[in-house]
């Protein structure tokens, strides 16, 4: 019977569900027929594979071809059915044996010679094959993807003559453990890191910046241009301890969905996104025709920093008030609906007024002030655990001859053991304990009313009262105290520089 059938993965968010490339080939008139819902990219396969079987040195069957794409229901897109196409052809026509297709997958788009492409979102298939401890013929282009997964079930392909005589049993496949004479040289790591002494001065935004890496909480900084809130944010990397292999997967599987494959040499890294201040809420949310993920899914596990975030567009920042608290986001299109983690730690820095400064140096008027302040929402600004000030250095700080402040590792020594405290006593951070947690994190009835009667003369929330708690949490921790002293709160209350300016606006 000239029917085959082999077995690939389709990309459906971070999922790679699997599909089966049914090849028939029957009597009639030469044609090419593709079924089970392709996109166009699917559809282009037909001239793809007919060139590349022939330039490849094989027969091209002139007889009537049905390719399926089970199952039916299920949208395919992009050129990665491109490989499991042409050996489904060769299969059902006997040019190479169906029995050895058997406990394999096929993954890979073709070039018009036969040459094997690499393809976006290959990790994802890479861990179902795992899991499933299935053998998966891949492009060598990929190999940067197979090393971070290595699994050793993974044959890199270059060629479609290749692949066909390991299926003939005449050659072997090379695997990511061996050194074959085209796999390109691993790039040598970076190893320059930004530390935080290179910060002058600032010590109390250095302080915050502890605080937020250790318990994973949200920051604003608030300060005049040329202040260091773009040189303070982009060191909270050197603070934060790396990933695990669990978490550092999860990361490059969601990079590789959306077509940015990630260096080995980083791979425990944590991500650091800045989007420009222009991104629509599509590129920061994700989505598109067919959905992609946005740069809070790309900063999944890591950090999001928006610069200027005041000239966003107000609609697009309120689009990441909900995954901030569910730390998912879901997409929802006719098609599919798809869900892509986010849980990011959002970084933002700001100007408090139109021109840039406050108070006797400001030339904007308090009504002008608050009309752009009020570009943040209230739900969007309530959202930060800490907001703090930013302001001018003192005269003489640029040139004094004072002592370099501390470095990232040692602050990071501290944050690293603050967060282990906080993983030991409640199994996550102290940014996403619940209030039935908060309730057993070592606050005093007073202390609770103390804060309590603080957050009602500054008319906060209940989320903010919450948030309060979490923070002094995390500065107990950092000071190794079991308990949550009224000095920790008081602390957490300082670091409310976006309430005081606000009141301030209102008493004028």
């Amino acid at each position: 019977m000239a029917i085959a059938r082999v077995a690939t993965r389709a990309a459906v968010g971070v999922n790679a569900p699997r599909v089966w490339v049914e090849a028939h080939l029957s009597n009639g008139l030469p044609a090419f027929n593709l079924v089970g819902l392709p996109e166009a990219s699917v559809k282009e396969a037909r001239e793809r594979v007919r060139s590349a079987l022939i330039n490849a040195g094989f027969e091209f069957p002139q007889r009537r071809i049905t390719i399926n794409l089970a199952p039916a229901d299920l949208p395919k897109q992009g050129g990665r059915y491109d490989l499991p196409i042409a050996i489904g052809i060769l299969a059902a026509s006997g040019q190479i044996p169906a029995t050895a297709l058997a406990q394999h997958e096929f993954i890979g788009e073709l070039a018009l010679s036969g040459e094997v492409r690499e393809c976006s979102g290959v990790l994802p298939v890479i861990v179902a094959a795992r899991q499933q401890q299935l053998t998966l013929v891949m492009p060598q282009g990929n190999r940067s993807e197979a090393e971070l997964v290595a699994y050793p079930q993974v044959l890199l392909a270059q060629q479609l003559q290749h692949i066909a005589a390991y299926l003939h049993g005449q050659e072997t496949l090379p695997t990511i453990h061996d050194n074959t004479h085209w796999q390109s040289p691993i790039p040598t790591p970076d190893t320059t890191k930004r530390c935080l002494s290179d910060v002058i001065g600032q010590f109390q935004a250095k302080q915050a910046l502890e605080i937020a890496a250790a318990g994973g909480h949200n920051l604003l900084m608030l300060g005049p241009p040329g202040t260091g809130k773009t040189m303070l944010a982009s060191r909270i990397l050197s603070l934060l301890p790396p990933l695990d292999y669990e978490e550092a997967l999860e990361v490059a599987a969601i990079h590789s969905v959306a077509g940015m494959p990630m260096d080995s040499t980083q791979f425990y890294q944590r991500p650091f996104r800045a989007p420009h201040h222009t991104s629509s809420a599509i590129s920061l949310v994700g989505g598109g025709s067919i959905p992609r993920p946005g740069e809070i899914s790309l900063a999944h596990l890591g950090v999001l920093f928006l610069d200027e975030v005041a000239e966003f567009p107000r609609r697009v920042l309120d689009c990441l008030r909900e995954p901030m608290e569910t730390g998912e986001v879901v997409i929802s299109r006719a098609a599919a609906k798809l869900t892509f983690a986010c849980r990011f730690q959002l970084i933002a820095a700001m100007n408090p007024s139109p021109c840039g400064d406050v108070g006797a140096d400001s030339r904007a008027t308090p009504e002008q002030v608050r009309r752009y302040l009020s570009r943040l929402s209230g739900p969007f600004i309530d959202r930060f655990d800490l907001t703090i000030e930013v302001p001018k250095l003192p005269a003489g700080t640029l040139t004094a001859q004072a002592g370099e402040g501390e470095t990232s590792a040692v602050i990071a020594a501290r944050v690293e053991a603050a967060r282990a405290v906080q993983l030991s006593r409640a199994g996550v951070l102290n940014s996403q304990l619940s209030s039935k947690a908060l309730r057993q994190a070592g606050f005093s009835i007073q202390d609770l009313v103390f804060l309590e009667q603080s957050v009602t003369r500054l008319g906060l929330s209940v989320r903010s009262f919450h948030r309060l708690q979490r923070v002094a949490r995390t500065i107990a921790d950092l000071q190794q105290s079991p308990h949550v002293e009224r000095r920790h709160i008081a602390q957490a209350l300082s670091y409310r520089a976006m309430d005081r300016l606000l009141t301030s606006l209102r008493a004028q």
